[in-house]
């Protein structure tokens, strides 16, 4: 009888013990999925960007034909066009355009002879692009520019230091800007972070399991954050220290929940 006592508590315990260890997440905080959502969006505009332009150039195009690359994403995936304004700028002469196939490493380009005039997204969009890097002061280094739909027809303009070795992931020193539909105003300017971390893949062969760093100018994550784990490779999450609303975690999915030590 003892034995079959023992038995029972034993498998009593075992069957308690995933549920006081499993913690449920905390309720969807709708200001942390709209980050996430921005985020993702920034890292499929910068893969696009990369994937499209790498198709570009096995097809050997004329440098002078080429300018600015600009994303956008449509229904069907993402476009990106290569071209440069007039000397009006009044159009965005569009010289070549890749459109994405079956995923974002898949692209097939297209060529305009002559330069197709746009008048609309790319127009605005480069405009958008000049107008923040005459404000933007960062430091002496490479900056990739991105350019992301807004609510009421607004641009928002991210400048991000840019991946200049392939195992080191910077994070830092970026400002995202709010223009004007037609790209040519700044209503608002954002610092998502102040000074540049250089995160390498590994340190010495040891395996990185997460990343943190503390925010000083906000208390809250930022798009770049989500960008940040995305696009770091291998993929690891990110913990966020804040002086005023504790921890965050951006997983490595991009979602962020709180966190507390």
């Amino acid at each position: 009888m003892r034995t079959r006592i023992v038995s029972t508590s034993i498998l009593l315990l075992v069957l308690a013990i995933p549920l006081v260890a499993k913690k449920k997440d905390p309720e969807p905080d709708p200001a942390m999925a709209e980050i996430t959502a921005r985020g993702r969006m920034l890292y499929e505009c910068d893969q696009a960007a990369w994937h499209a332009t790498d198709a570009l150039l096995k097809t050997n195009p004329p440098r002078e034909l080429l300018g600015r690359y600009l994303p956008k994403k449509s229904d069907a995936g993402w476009i990106v066009g290569f071209g440069h304004l007039n000397q009006a700028r009044d159009k965005f002469l569009v010289a070549y355009e890749a459109t994405q196939g079956a995923n974002l490493q898949d692209f097939t380009v297209q060529k305009f002879d002559p330069p197709h005039e746009d008048t609309s997204f790319y127009l605005a969009a480069a405009r958008a692009i000049d107008t923040a890097l005459h404000e933007f002061q960062g430091e002496n280094r490479s900056y990739n520019a991105a350019v992301l739909p807004a609510p009421s027809n607004q641009l928002y303009v991210y400048i991000l230091p840019a991946q200049t070795k392939d195992d080191v992931f910077p994070l830092g020193g970026d400002v995202r800007y709010l223009l004007s539909p037609e790209g040519t105003s700044i209503i608002e300017k954002h610092q998502m972070h102040k000074s540049i971390i250089e995160n390498p893949a590994g340190d010495n062969g040891a395996k990185t399991v997460a990343g943190v760093h503390t925010h000083v100018l906000t208390d809250v994550p930022e798009d770049s954050d989500v960008f940040h784990v995305l696009t770091r490779k291998p993929s690891v999450p990110e913990y966020i220290m804040t002086s005023k609303k504790g921890g965050y975690l951006v997983r490595e999915d991009g979602t962020i929940i709180p966190w507390k030590r």
